[in-house]
């Protein structure tokens, strides 16, 4: 039976590090303190006058579901645990060695689950569970980066696709030849900006350019820009007078309606510079309406940078967009990979990227995030 006594060593070492890391009163999850307060909410939802406040009633009914979704995401794999152990006693009674596979089987499960939480762990910001709205711009390079724009607007669509989150293109400005020259889309889905903001900042492409006759190498930059989408309990005060409004007959694919009235929206927010368009509604209300609500979370966003002393970022999407500026290299010339330059982090098999394959970058610069605060 000695692969049933490595499966042994193996099951306390992790019964030991996920106590260690998730169960203990203090812990990145602090079980009890969710435990307690889970019981002051059922005290606060037992009280019948609660619903004279309905707003009130529903954040507690919300908060309640929270914690208890969290308690058994933790919980789970600890249960797990403990039904592997048996599975172990049983075996070693039995002298059966075929439980071994069963048990490694499950212990792979038990670190996948390990492995979730402690990508949540490193989602604790304030609005890392939120919405998403991202930004694409193109850079220098002329088509070659307005095509390079639209690549990457296919593997955002690709990866939250992936993830199972709902996209909603609010405004997409197309290249003359090919690609876009921007897009804004918002993202519904769970961690939506705490995933998609590792994204803020210049990509770069490398390749031969299937725009060149000559059939030359070309660089070009897009830049990504991501900002949460802003609770409305959370007030934002915008000065009318600050605002230059613009409208604008919306272009490309909606409808007769769309592209033949005024519908579409440009925000300027003149302080601050920041514009905003939206084209995708068929009413120029419903478009403005989108348009203050992305202006909104951006001056939120900038206000939150402001706040924080070390560079960010909003600071790396600020710069130029061109080279030296960028976070991550796509290099299909003279070989395939993708690096990006934050955490070292590469990838030879740049079609799977481009498909929307980008969790391991993401998770890299979480992980590097994490530890350097």
């Amino acid at each position: 039976m000695a692969r049933s006594s490595r499966c042994s060593t193996k099951l306390k070492f992790a019964q030991n590090a996920y106590w260690k890391e998730y169960s203990v009163s203090g812990g990145i999850f602090d079980v009890p303190g969710k435990k307690e307060r889970l019981e002051q909410l059922e005290e606060l939802l037992g009280d019948t006058g609660l619903w004279d406040n309905p707003s009130n009633a529903q954040k507690l009914l919300k908060e309640q579901k929270d914690i208890q979704a969290a308690l058994a995401r933790i919980e789970q794999p600890l249960q797990a645990l403990d039904d592997v152990a048996v599975l172990i006693e049983l075996g070693e009674e039995a002298e059966d060695d075929s439980v071994v596979s069963e048990v490694m089987e499950a212990l792979d499960g038990v670190e996948s689950d390990a492995r979730a939480l402690e990508l949540a762990r490193m989602l604790s910001g304030p609005h890392d569970g939120s919405n998403a709205i991202l930004a694409i711009n193109a850079g220098a390079g002329g088509t070659e980066s307005l095509d390079w724009a639209g690549m990457l607007m296919r593997m955002y669509l690709r990866y939250c696709n992936g993830r199972e989150w709902k996209t909603r293109i609010l405004d997409e400005q197309v290249g003359d030849e090919a690609g876009i020259k921007s897009a804004t889309i918002a993202v519904t889905g769970e961690f939506a900006y705490g995933m998609l903001g590792a994204e803020n900042g210049v990509h770069r492409l490398v390749r031969i350019s299937p725009f060149d006759a000559s059939a030359r190498r070309h660089t070009s930059f897009a830049s990504v820009f991501v900002v949460p989408e802003i609770d409305d309990s959370i007030d934002i005060e915008i000065n009318e007078n600050d605002l230059k409004i613009d409208t604008y007959r919306a272009g490309g694919a909606g409808g007769q309606h769309v592209n033949k009235t005024d519908s579409a929206v440009r925000i300027t927010h003149q302080p601050s510079g920041i514009v905003v368009q939206c084209q995708n509604e068929r009413s120029q209300m419903k478009n403005r309406s989108t348009a203050m609500k992305i202006l909104k979370a951006r001056l939120y966003d900038l206000e939150q940078q402001k706040q924080r002393e070390a560079a960010d970022a909003l600071h790396e999407s600020k710069s130029d967009i061109s080279f030296g500026s960028q976070i991550r290299s796509y290099v299909l010339h003279p070989y395939r990979m993708v690096k990006d330059h934050r955490t070292d982090h590469e990838v030879g098999n740049a079609d799977s990227v481009l498909d929307g394959d980008l969790q391991g970058f993401i998770e890299a610069y979480l992980h590097r995030k994490a530890d350097t605060e």
